[in-house]
């Protein structure tokens, strides 16, 4: 699925898909909530990505944490969405936990994984290095195991974030998470 928005930022064709995931095994995924993947959010030739992103996601209410790779181990965010912003290098992850869904990604992209979703990096090309931002407010955990049923309520009792990490107030967002 491709949508365009306006941004002052970004041009206005930024293209974005959603995927929606099921509970899978041990895995929580977030039926309500799709992951959504933005396609060259950000020009990758830009000068100094990683400082870009951690501006752009900033200014959008998103915080910049930290810059790394993706583990490369099946886990997810219990306590936290999260939006991983790709700097450098290539890569193959998988989205939803073990058996799930091969999403390729690049400098440039970034990927909103709603919390409870499942990812793990399969292989990479060139340095691959992406800056995990959160929403103001939350602070991520790393599970690999099951939730208990208080903690599944608490995961989905996470308040939406107020703005888009890439479009701001107009992003896709806040039109695919209501």
């Amino acid at each position: 699925m491709k949508h365009e928005f306006d941004s002052a930022f970004h041009p206005a064709d930024i293209a974005f898909k959603t995927l929606k995931l099921a509970p899978h095994a041990w895995v929580p995924n977030n039926s309500r909530l799709p992951v959504l993947i933005y396609r060259r959010a950000v020009d990758p030739s830009t000068k100094d990505l990683g400082k870009t992103f951690e501006a752009l996601l900033a200014g959008n209410e998103w915080l910049p944490q930290w810059r790394d790779s993706i583990f490369d181990y099946h886990h997810f965010h219990s306590t936290a969405h999260e939006a991983l912003a790709v700097i450098s290098g290539k890569a193959e992850v998988i989205v939803g936990g073990p058996g799930g869904e091969v999403v390729s990604v690049a400098a440039g992209d970034v990927v909103l994984l709603p919390a409870g979703t499942g990812h793990c990096l399969q292989s990479t090309e060139g340095r691959f290095q992406v800056v995990g931002a959160y929403p103001e407010g939350q602070q991520w955990d790393i599970r690999r195991d099951a939730l208990l049923k208080e903690e599944i309520a608490a995961m989905e009792a996470l308040p939406f974030p107020r703005s888009d990490p890439v479009a701001g107030r107009k992003g896709p967002l806040l039109q695919e998470w209501t």
